[in-house]
């Protein structure tokens, strides 16, 4: 005798009762008497589903408040869970949603509906329900920086136009603007023309999120190839603070003076110099303070590579290599050597970094403020590589603004669930999706079996679920 298991209700007892019968069953041959019957040994399986991953997106989508100012748009909604699971084309998002067993709307639906995500007003309250997520308040520290998406066509169109790549690429490209706050939660995208300069994107990007979400006081966080003088300026014009890392081209005053009071000395890991500096022109100055932070392991490296480069100099010098790019290499009147001075000065700025400000705060914070960079970068990774952001199948600028915001959407999806369970997006999605609902026909009655989930996961479900704090 075997036991199948135990029943706690009516609906449970069928289904072992099914089970029963299919073992009972088992390795017995029927005689054929040419009568229509209906296979008895197995139960039909009417639909399966990646439930676990499905509510999991699901939660993460209403607790960013899409659902709200979307107005239920349950089309906007497949196209997020289908970039987040599998990012595709708009056609194949069809394919991904029914694989997950999510309905999907047909294609000719999803494109009457496209235009309509690339209006300003959709993409805004897009961008309203994150910063009511972010709970930035009457002042906010954000971050701002930009990428490119290039395209695979050889003639611009005002749009997509060819210009600085970062992928080091010739196509036409357009640029796209990312602003978060400082743990990495988007809070507005915008797409520029490609040969627009990085400098000129930040400004209209920053003024039009703070005008629509009423911020009196923001603080710019951005890395050094975004401030330029005639930027800063602007923020300060406009009433706002930033913290901008800065390039050492030469060796400061406050360095060049701690290494004469301190002949021989290394400077101790995390040293901090300050020093006052005047910017701008004659006629409009502006007063600054730059903080200089000393890092070993920033210097250890920067030395490292200084000692390559110098030794490919001599070997290159002496006839013993051929000469490539070296910037220690110097040629006079047909003659190379060693730039020693130049060697001088890159060690003595090996481990310094800079950060200007004008904002009155201690040291610690400005350079800790700088750091959060890292979560924007992280954010630009996952947008290019894990929601693939790229789009391929769009030419016109409507339909690019429409793919964008999708991407927008599924970004701050995928940061919520990384910030609430500490699992990579990809990480997430990969081990959800091998966890499927199946319903069960038994003839009788119909059933949803699923396998148990480990520790681990259900603890991050949990987390999901029932946030802490909200």
């Amino acid at each position: 005798m075997e036991h199948i298991g135990s029943a706690r209700d009516a609906a449970e007892l069928e289904l072992l009762l099914a089970v029963a019968r299919q073992r009972m069953n088992a390795g017995q041959d029927e005689l054929d008497l040419g009568l229509a019957a209906a296979d008895q040994s197995a139960l039909e399986v009417t639909g399966t589903r990646m439930g676990r991953l499905l509510d999991a997106l699901a939660a993460a989508y209403r607790q960013m408040g899409f659902d709200t100012v979307t107005g239920g748009d349950a089309v906007f909604e497949q196209l997020v869970t289908a970039r987040v699971i599998e990012p595709t084309s708009k056609l194949d998002a069809a394919r991904v949603l029914e694989e997950a067993g999510m309905p999907a709307a047909s294609y000719p639906t999803l494109k009457r509906r496209l235009p309509g995500y690339a209006t300003p007003e959709f993409r805004a309250g897009l961008s309203a329900a994150c910063a009511a997520r972010a709970a930035l308040g009457p002042s906010a520290l954000v971050l701002y920086d930009v990428t490119t998406l290039w395209f695979e066509t050889d003639l611009g169109d005002g749009f997509r136009e060819p210009g600085f790549s970062k992928e080091r690429r010739l196509e036409p490209q357009i640029t796209v603007g990312l602003l978060t706050d400082a743990t990495g939660t988007p809070l507005m995208v915008e797409a520029f023309e490609g040969n627009r300069a990085e400098t000129k994107t930040m400004i209209p990007v920053i003024r039009g999120f703070v005008e629509a979400h009423g911020i009196a006081e923001v603080t710019v966080v951005a890395d050094a190839g975004m401030m330029s003088e005639a930027n800063l300026k602007d923020v300060e014009d406009a009433g706002w603070w930033f913290i901008v890392g800065g390039k050492l081209p030469e060796i400061p005053y406050a360095i060049a003076q701690w290494g004469r009071d301190n002949p021989g000395r290394e400077p101790v890991d995390g040293m901090i110099l300050t020093q006052p500096v005047i910017m701008g022109t004659k006629t409009d100055q502006r007063r600054r303070m730059t903080y200089y932070q000393f890092k070993a392991d920033r210097a250890r490296r920067t030395l490292r590579g200084i000692d390559t480069q110098v030794a490919k100099a001599e070997k290159a010098v002496a006839g013993q290599a051929p000469i490539k790019r070296n910037r220690f290499i110097s040629v006079e009147g047909g003659t190379r050597s060693v730039n020693r001075d130049l060697e001088a000065k890159a060690r003595a700025l090996a481990g310094w970094k800079p950060y200007i400000t004008n904002l009155d705060a201690d040291p610690a914070y400005i350079i800790g403020s700088y750091h959060q960079l890292w979560h924007i970068e992280h954010a630009f990774r996952m947008s290019k590589h894990d929601l693939r952001a790229r789009p391929i199948y769009h030419r016109k600028r409507d339909s690019i603004d429409a793919h964008l915001a999708v991407v927008f959407a599924a970004l701050a999806v995928s940061k919520r669930i990384e910030h609430l369970t500490g699992w990579t997006i990809s990480r997430f999605v990969k081990t959800l999706r091998r966890y499927r609902q199946v319903t069960i026909n038994t003839g009788h009655h119909t059933f949803t079996a699923e396998q148990p989930v480990p520790d681990d996961i259900r603890t991050a479900l949990n987390k999901i679920h029932h946030p802490a704090g909200d």
